[in-house]
């Protein structure tokens, strides 16, 4: 998911003393700094914030739910995508050009598109996991345990490898586009376009899952409207502690659907102007300005800042986490066993 469309106006170049150089955009000393000023905390916060859900679900016994491992495992892609991949992308995008060889180029791209598929596909199993937990509680338990979830995880990490590593190794992804491939390649850039059918298998991946996760949540909300209205109706009725527990328990439910379905409208708001222009750009000739394009990559990973960022405002055990990991208290005897919320 990477570009290296150079505005062909400046004189400057990647690399001075090198016959095929890319031609770099020239930026005052002001500029970059302010752009790095720009770009700095947002990685930082990934990195930092996915860093303490991934302490905090591994850690705590009390977070040890099939729920919350698939929110472990999402949390690690977008810490990955944070440490390895961001810094990367602030460099090309901010220097206009890209400095570390054609190896760590294919290597970028391929863990670039693993871990924004992987997010995908956890975004659906957490999906699903919600359905359950909202719309047959009852079948919960038997459908969705720590095993299915560990399958799930495995599965959510190896089809989007097999996808990424073997398009970008392989190179199908610009198969018939050799002519234009061979015009922009030059040293400094990092090249990646995908032609015709490549673009459009890449928005399905992403398009395709994301209709599936709207139906879903729309059915949940639905679910839970009639929920709700059931336990107002019967507001004044005398309650078996079972029948509170239940209430408690569908209530937790109902409001971890609510935080998840925010968490995938935003990776909605930020992924589908992307995948949207990489899909109709092919068609227009590769039209869209590199400035442009950069935007729309640097706003998909964007995503991967706000997740930490929404389970800090709706979740109450992640901020009482935090506190625990700032303090140092985790390291306490006995600190995993610490209840971060009432069961």
């Amino acid at each position: 998911m990477n570009s290296s469309f150079i505005q062909m106006d400046s004189v400057e170049y990647c690399y001075e003393n090198v016959t095929k150089s890319c031609i770099k955009l020239s930026r005052s000393v002001g500029e970059r700094a302010a752009l790095y000023f720009l770009f700095v905390p947002s990685v930082f916060t990934t990195i930092a914030g996915n860093l303490v859900v991934i302490i905090s679900i591994s850690h705590f016994k009390q977070l040890h739910s099939p729920n919350n491992l698939l929110v472990l495992s999402l949390a690690i892609a977008d810490f990955l995508l944070g440490l390895f991949v961001l810094p990367l992308s602030m460099i090309r995008m901010v220097e206009t050009c890209w400095y570390m060889g054609s190896f760590f180029c294919k290597l970028h791209t391929s863990v670039d598109i693993l871990l924004c598929t992987t997010s995908i596909f956890h975004l659906c199993l957490i999906a699903i996991d919600r359905y359950y937990a909202v719309c047959e509680p009852l079948r919960y338990a038997n459908k969705i345990n720590i095993r299915v979830a560990w399958i799930c995880i495995t599965l959510g990490w190896v089809l989007p490898a097999i996808y990424s590593f073997g398009v970008i190794y392989t190179k199908s992804n610009d198969r018939g586009l050799e002519e234009l491939v061979a015009v922009l390649s030059c040293e400094g850039g990092c090249l990646l376009i995908f032609n015709k059918l490549w673009a459009l298998l890449d928005a399905v991946t992403f398009f395709i899952p994301c209709f599936g996760m709207i139906g879903i949540y729309k059915r949940i909300y639905t679910v839970a409207r009639k929920q709700a209205r059931l336990i107002q109706t019967m507001e004044d009725r005398t309650f078996s502690l079972e029948d509170n527990r239940r209430r408690a328990q569908r209530n937790k439910e109902q409001k971890a659907a609510k935080t998840l379905g925010i968490v995938m409208g935003v990776f909605l708001v930020c992924w589908v102007p992307y995948f949207t222009d990489t899909m109709i750009d092919v068609y227009l000739n590769f039209v869209t300005p590199a400035a442009i394009f950069d935007v729309f990559i640097w706003f998909g990973y964007i995503n991967s800042t706000f997740n930490p960022l929404i389970y800090a405002f709706f979740y109450p055990w992640f901020r009482k986490a935090l506190k625990l990991i700032v303090t140092l208290k985790i390291f306490y005897p006995n600190s995993s066993r610490i209840k971060l919320y009432t069961e």
